[in-house]
């Protein structure tokens, strides 16, 4: 939105040019707008060592961020009481309530894209992350400008979705005994009863909606849901069509709806309509 004004202010600044009104203002908006689409997100960092969330904290500032800081879940959850951000920076280790214990928290009330900082390279605890809800995780040490550029990938990522393709322009579709509101992200059952999905099992299901009858390998799975390419998430993958499986499925043992291609992926094949 701020984009397209400030594309057409720049339009009407140059066409006033002619009474003496010099294009250099018309930039100067132009990357005024731009920054403050940047300002007005905003960034939690939730990390118990004060010099990493000061480190991040002043760096995503800098870049014209608002940043709130927060030392340990508890502080997370009162800062979620009072305003939501955008996106939060969050530390797996942390005492008392790790930052997985934070995730769960997070997913079970609102949808607010997660990134993990972790000193653990083991993959299990990526993989735990990822099927948690979480949408990308950086190994500490890191670079800040490698995590800037993850933030920016995930809102970008968070703020397409969902997709714009054909099927998921309807605010509400139907297959099987379900209907999915794509824009409050709720699946409700003919009982009228909601299902939670998280973020994870959301961008799952849309992904499959999207492309209905199509073999989808666990790789191109991980780059519709995830928006990066495989790094040892194969299992990740299996975990969350099986828990997907067990809430849409009418027996997740036998399942109809999502079919298992051996050594080719899976394939959805409910009719979508429009609600």
């Amino acid at each position: 939105m701020l984009r397209a004004i400030a594309a057409l202010a720049r339009k009407v600044i140059i066409c006033i040019d002619a009474n003496e009104i010099s294009s250099i203002l018309a930039d100067y908006l132009v990357a005024a707008l731009e920054h403050h689409m940047e300002a007005t997100q905003h960034i939690a960092v939730v990390d118990d060592h004060r010099d990493i969330r000061d480190l991040v904290g002043k760096y995503l500032t800098q870049q014209g961020y608002r940043v709130s800081v927060a030392d340990s879940t508890a502080a997370l959850k009162r800062l979620l009481d009072r305003s939501l951000p955008d996106l939060i920076v969050l530390d797996i280790m942390m005492p008392g309530e790790d930052g997985l214990a934070a995730c769960r928290h997070v997913r079970g009330t609102v949808d607010i894209p997660i990134i993990f900082l972790t000193a653990m390279a083991e993959e299990i605890d990526r993989i735990v992350g990822i099927e948690i809800g979480a949408d990308d995780y950086l190994t500490k040490p890191f670079n800040p400008r490698e995590l800037l550029a993850r933030i920016k990938a995930v809102l970008r990522r968070v703020h397409s979705l969902p997709p714009q393709r054909g099927r998921l322009k309807s605010s509400a579709l139907r297959f099987d005994r379900w209907t999915l509101n794509v824009g409050r992200r709720e699946l409700v059952g003919l009982d009228g009863v909601a299902v939670a999905l998280s973020t994870a099992e959301f961008r799952l299901l849309t992904a499959f909606i999207e492309h209905v009858g199509i073999v989808l390998s666990r790789d191109q799975l991980l780059d519709l849901t995830v928006g990066r390419t495989a790094d040892g998430f194969d299992r990740a993958v299996d975990n969350q069509v099986s828990r997907l499986r067990k809430k849409i499925e009418a027996d997740p043992k036998r399942p109809m709806l999502i079919k298992t291609h051996w050594g080719g992926g899976y394939c959805f094949t409910a009719e979508v309509t429009q609600a």
